[in-house]
């Protein structure tokens, strides 16, 4: 964080008042003995320990298994506050849609001049194979994670766009029900939004993208990599709560146009695939030929309407970070409208000049890879050392359009339940969208991030970071 910089604390207004948000939940908490909250603390990685909430952290040898750090204090949004962020949600992911299909079709933006040709010229995320192709319903991003940020009571910010296979899910439905399992009375005392009927709104939605060929209700199935996923868990635990089969690559093939699972009864038509399979592993007759974690020919079935792939192939273009500093003129393109959540000021190393006052400032501001994710391939100036930023500066050099750079903003912070009571640490917010020709569904809440040392920035699960049950209150 700019040491210059002073955090909006969610909680307490500058004078130490508790913000309305939080009254209930603070009153609650001012009745409740200090040992009798620390025992519930402890109590909470059990809980999570049992459950099996773990996720997988890649080193230089092996992939360790981590529990996901969780904090009992809820981070709470008012009713107003949520409307607000919704409208800008929602156009957002209105405008992502429109611009992947015209990136697959006319490029409507690119004759018009107001974003680069070069941006998927030479782009992996941009598949050829896309080009003139509509999916089932018009639907490419089926499932939609913003990443916001605030740093104000009416500042809040798009961070980050994830299009192509938005995780973490799970652990907000987790997170919700650990908390409600443990503090049944605060939920009779503070009116908040549901979050757990996303499983059924996402089986819903899903159903609602089944191709033409679908006969009678859609059978849907959850594609995994396998138990050696990072976020296998996930995949299980929404396949359980959809009541939708868990099929790895090895479990399905194409039979007479269409893809089909293996069962107990022979093998059985799938309508809607939710994979959580990257593109290039995803069919090895059109992509990686070394690939078994996919289904060779599904791309044929897919391009003859006998499948819905979600989210679409070729999605993960607008999780590109060079994509993402085109977003006010993408959103105001294709909606008309000057978009309602702005992003983050976002500086284009391909460009010379910029690239000179990136290089010139960097001990300031914070670097991110065009196609990084997960907190890894970063730059945080403020906090890295002289070697550090010096090993970055070569990057930068070497491949500068790789890279895209932003200043350090001042995260708003939310308290955490520390040994010596309440302390502030930052926090992001992921909520999590379903699209589908029926309309868009923004689940109330969404993944609370949090960064559980004191003054870090990076919220992810691998850097260190934990999670948070995320309330938005009821009018």
């Amino acid at each position: 964080m700019d040491g210059a910089a002073v955090a909006f604390d969610e909680m307490l207004d500058p004078s130490g008042e508790v913000r309305p948000a939080y009254a209930g939940y603070h009153a609650w908490l001012e009745r409740q003995q200090p040992e009798w909250l620390r025992r519930k603390n402890a109590e909470t990685e059990g809980v999570f320990r049992r459950t099996g909430i773990t996720f997988n952290v890649y080193g230089e040898d092996a992939a360790e298994e981590r529990l996901i750090p969780f904090d009992m204090v809820p981070r709470i949004v008012s009713a107003a506050e949520w409307r607000r962020l919704s409208r800008g949600i929602e156009q957002r992911v209105r405008a992502l849609n429109a611009f992947i299909h015209d990136l697959y079709h006319r490029q409507e933006i690119i004759r018009a001049g107001r974003v680069p040709e070069r941006l998927f010229r030479d782009n992996a995320a941009w598949l050829p194979h896309m080009v003139g192709f509509t999916p089932p319903g018009g639907v490419y991003t089926h499932i939609v994670g913003i990443d916001l940020v605030r740093t104000g009571p009416d500042d809040f910010f798009v961070l980050e766009d994830n299009a192509r296979t938005p995780s973490g899910v799970s652990y907000m439905l987790e997170n919700r029900e650990t908390m409600m399992a443990m503090f049944p009375e605060l939920f009779t005392r503070v009116p908040v939004e549901t979050v757990s009927d996303y499983p059924m709104r996402l089986a819903r939605s899903l159903a609602a993208c089944a191709p033409p060929r679908t006969e009678g209700k859609p059978v849907v199935a959850v594609l995994t990599p396998g138990i050696y996923n990072s976020a296998y868990y996930e995949h299980a635990f929404l396949a359980d709560q959809m009541g939708a089969e868990l099929v790895e690559g090895s479990d399905l093939r194409v039979i007479d146009g269409r893809v089909a699972m293996r069962t107990t009864g022979g093998y059985q038509p799938v309508d809607v695939l939710y994979r959580r399979v990257d593109d290039e592993y995803l069919d090895a007759l059109t992509f990686n030929p070394n690939s078994v974690l996919g289904v060779p020919g599904i791309m044929d079935v897919y391009r003859s309407g006998g499948i819905t792939i979600a989210n679409a192939p070729g999605t993960g273009i607008a999780d590109d970070k060079a994509v993402y500093s085109f977003m006010p003129e993408i959103v105001e393109f294709y909606t008309g409208e000057k978009p309602l959540l702005p992003n983050v000021e976002t500086f284009r190393c391909a460009d010379p000049d910029t690239l000179k006052y990136v290089l010139d400032n960097l001990a300031e501001l914070v670097v991110k890879e065009v196609h990084g994710s997960g907190g890894y391939g970063m730059l945080v100036g403020p906090a890295a050392s002289k070697r550090e930023l010096a090993a970055f500066r070569a990057k930068l050099t070497a491949r500068p359009e790789n890279y895209i750079a932003q200043p350090t903003l001042a995260l708003s912070t939310c308290p955490v339940f520390a040994r010596k009571g309440l302390s502030p640490r930052h926090v992001d917010l992921r909520p999590y969208v379903l699209v589908s020709p029926n309309g868009i569904d923004i689940t109330p809440g969404g993944l609370t991030r949090v960064a559980l040392k004191k003054g870090s920035l990076v919220v992810n699960s691998s850097q260190g970071g934990g999670t948070k049950d995320t309330w938005v209150l009821k009018d």
